[in-house]
């Protein structure tokens, strides 16, 4: 084909792609399509044959199934926030589908009317928007070490379906009462669907253990205790102070600290920051001015900035034992035993330094801080997420009920 040619194809079926969307399939003429691609009908008969030709070609040609799938498969390398990828792909397939919603009416409610071919068509664009699925899934699955109870490609085919019921039902049906808001609906279809259909060996342990119920106990510690600490570990010097700080400033875990460095950290009058880098993933996480209702510093002085601000050394670990090396993860919960010696929590056991990631978690939420947000921080998904949320509310619940009996009856 010339050059030419190929530009009156590429014109035909944008024109037929833009007013099957306005109008429909059955409400667009073949003229009006001709007229707005700049050519006569009987260019479009000798390209395409008739009007169903040309919708062939549009569901052939068009790139929507496969951009949205390559942009999902992008998401797998590296490994990100499953939620959060899955959710974006759901939610940008729904916008591309919003763009064309008397397209995808047309094409639902008058598919009966088109010729088998047409079907097919439409049948393998779904099919190459589930490979592209099927195949993040897989990737996520391995990498991640989950049990399905299906595999990758009816996982897709479910995904994928629900999207599309969804889809239809919004287009054809405005005053249902089934979701909330569409963003309601993205949420509980990613919550179900990872929680449901996928989970870790160590999720699956715990269900049969306890019946196929996954409980999580979260055990953050008080606000005394955590102070306490903290002055505990302020006494031992400089440096354990600033890992004290870390620990419940930034809630971060053992392995994350001992793997820091210098560069990592980030600062000026506007924010504290702390950049975790693991093999093929970063992100960024706050350091806070505030524990727990004290305030230990500012964003350009506080106890971890006076740490790095006294070093001599050309050692780029952020921390380092008492012989000058990189500390290692054994050395930093020793230096924990002792800032917690002779300290219980109110279950009457010793703190283990684990709970200080717990209580930073269970804070943050208390103060204020989005699912997603935190979900983004601590790069767990929303459904390991869940028992901190639970715990928040009760607290929340707890401390409510203490003001009203401050209050007079």
């Amino acid at each position: 084909m010339s050059s030419q040619l190929i530009s009156t194809r590429q014109r035909l079926i944008q024109a037929a792609l833009e007013l099957f969307s306005a109008h429909g399939v059955s409400a667009t003429t073949t003229r009006q399509i001709a007229e707005k691609a700049e050519v006569n009908e009987v260019t479009l008969f000798r390209n395409f044959g008739n009007k169903h030709g040309l919708l062939l070609a549009v569901l052939e040609e068009s790139a929507a199934f496969k951009d949205l799938g390559e942009s999902l498969v992008r998401r797998a390398t590296p490994p990100g926030n499953v939620y959060q990828a899955l959710k974006d792909y759901a939610s940008d397939t729904l916008h591309t589908l919003e763009r064309v919603p008397e397209f995808v009416r047309s094409v639902v409610g008058e598919a009966d009317q088109f010729p088998a071919e047409n079907r097919r068509a439409l049948g393998r664009g779904v099919t190459e928007a589930n490979r592209y699925v099927a195949q993040y899934l897989a990737t996520v699955i391995q990498q991640g070490h989950l049990n399905t109870y299906l595999p990758a490609e009816k996982l897709a085919s479910l995904l994928n379906g629900m999207i599309l019921g969804y889809a239809v039902i919004e287009f054809t049906s405005e005053f249902h009462e089934l979701w909330e808001d569409r963003d309601d609906f993205l949420e509980n279809l990613v919550e179900l669907f990872l929680h449901g259909a996928m989970s870790s060996t160590a999720e699956l342990a715990t269900n049969s253990l306890q019946g196929g119920l996954t409980t999580i106990e979260v055990a953050d510690l008080p606000a005394t205790l955590v102070h306490q600490i903290l002055q505990q570990a302020r006494k031992w010097g400089v440096r354990d102070y600033a890992l004290a700080y870390v620990l419940f400033g930034a809630g971060l875990s053992a392995t994350e600290i001992i793997s820091l460095e210098r560069s990592h950290q980030i600062y000026d009058s506007q924010g504290h920051f702390l950049q975790i880098t693991i093999p093929g993933f970063v992100r960024q996480v706050p350091v806070n001015q505030w524990i727990l209702g004290k305030r230990y510093g500012s964003f350009t002085n506080n106890p971890l900035i006076k740490w790095l601000k006294s070093r001599k050394d050309a050692q780029t670990a952020m921390f380092l034992n008492d012989t000058g090396t990189p500390m290692t993860e054994s050395e930093l919960e020793a230096r924990w035993q002792l800032w917690s010696e002779g300290l219980l929590t109110p279950q009457g056991q010793a703190p283990a330094i684990a709970q200080a990631q717990q209580t930073w978690r269970v804070e943050m939420l208390m103060r204020g801080i989005t699912l997603e947000n935190l979900s983004i921080f601590t790069a767990c998904d929303r459904t390991q997420l869940q028992p901190y949320v639970r715990r928040a509310k009760e607290k929340a619940a707890l401390e409510q009920a203490t003001r009203l009996d401050h209050k007079p009856g």
